[in-house]
């Protein structure tokens, strides 16, 4: 990972642990579990650094030994966490079962009450934060965790106004996490104030209202119907949308698509068929590597077409980071051309 002398990408989310079993076992099949640390916006700013920019990330964690692990692990990654705030609760944690074929992956969160959920909101000086800072980050896991994380989120999105940092929203729909709750009044608010939006179609329509296909794959037109009504309605200045195809629990096809709204024009990627190591973060990774080409100005059909091959490498790697470089990006770019 290089120190690259580009303006940081300030994410904001929880910092997860996650605990899964070996290899494609059910869980508890062996008394043996492996620990990963992950969590939306904290894997969007690792794999930015992984790629050889800089990222910092934003959190509030409690003041206990798996914590400062968490703080560690981030700092390995290559992430500035000198903003880390300290607060009463725990960290939270998810179990992943990884699933084969046609045994699908599953999920069980224990994060209730974390340090992260129970923060006010009013714990971070954003205006310090973002100063200088060339992209915020946030998704809708954090604003799915209660009223204070999403006060944060509003704190901070007003600091990147006043500081004419752009704003990169990723929908991220986690069902289990908005326990039945109506995500569109939160999130639609927060659509408004981004100038990058990322979602698939499900969660362009159960989070912002915006009607899709319903079928797999979206077809193109449907998918820059959906995308340019997000752009009309919200004002984002960019829409991606990402399409997996899960054709089973150990092979997905993937494809990324991004809407400009000044130049009417969508640009889709090459679409890939992955043989699966690890599913989580696929999108994380997609958007790391997207902000990455962005803040250096590279084209957008090009930055489009790296993102999505980086975040292809990423359903080889084990974990919920993507560990590649630019350099591996580049390499496997040119073995598919």
């Amino acid at each position: 990972m290089s120190t690259a002398t580009v303006a940081p990408v300030v994410t904001f989310g929880e910092v997860l642990l996650r605990l899964s079993p070996p290899g494609t076992e059910r869980f508890f099949q062996s008394p043996t579990l492996r620990t990963f640390w992950g969590g939306a916006e904290a894997n969007v700013a690792a794999g930015l650094a992984w790629l050889g920019g800089q990222a910092s990330h934003v959190t509030l964690l409690p003041d206990s030994p798996i914590a400062d692990a968490a703080v560690r692990a981030m700092r390995g990654d290559g992430v500035n966490m000198g903003h880390v705030q300290r607060g009463v609760g725990r960290v939270g944690i998810y179990f992943l079962e990884s699933g084969a074929g046609a045994r699908p992956l599953a999920v069980t969160y224990d994060r209730a009450d974390s340090a992260f959920a129970r923060m006010t909101g009013d714990e971070f000086d954003w205006r310090q934060i973002l100063q200088g800072a060339a992209w915020f980050h946030v998704s809708g896991v954090s604003a799915a965790l209660g009223d204070g994380p999403y006060r944060a989120i509003q704190h901070a999105m007003d600091a990147a106004d006043a500081l004419n940092v752009p704003i990169s929203l990723d929908l991220n729909y986690r069902p289990a996490l908005w326990a039945g709750r109506d995500p569109k009044p939160l999130m639609q608010a927060l659509a408004k104030r981004a100038s990058l939006l990322i979602g698939n179609p499900g969660a362009l329509q159960v989070m912002l209202g915006i009607d899709t296909a319903g079928t797999w794959p979206e077809p193109p037109e449907a998918v820059r119907t959906s995308a340019e009504l997000a752009a009309a309605q919200f004002g984002c200045a960019h829409v991606a949308v990402t399409q997996r195809e899960i054709i089973s629990a150990s092979e997905h096809g993937w494809q990324a698509h991004v809407y400009d709204a000044a130049a009417r024009q969508m640009y889709s990627a090459r679409r890939y068929q992955i043989e699966l190591v690890d599913r989580v973060g696929g999108g994380d990774s997609f958007v790391a590597a997207l902000l990455y080409q962005l803040q250096r100005s590279v084209a957008l059909p090009d930055a489009l077409e790296f993102a999505t091959a980086a975040s292809a490498l990423k359903l080889t790697i084990a974990g919920d980071v993507n560990r590649v470089t630019e350099r591996d990006v580049a390499t496997f770019l040119s073995s598919v051309k």
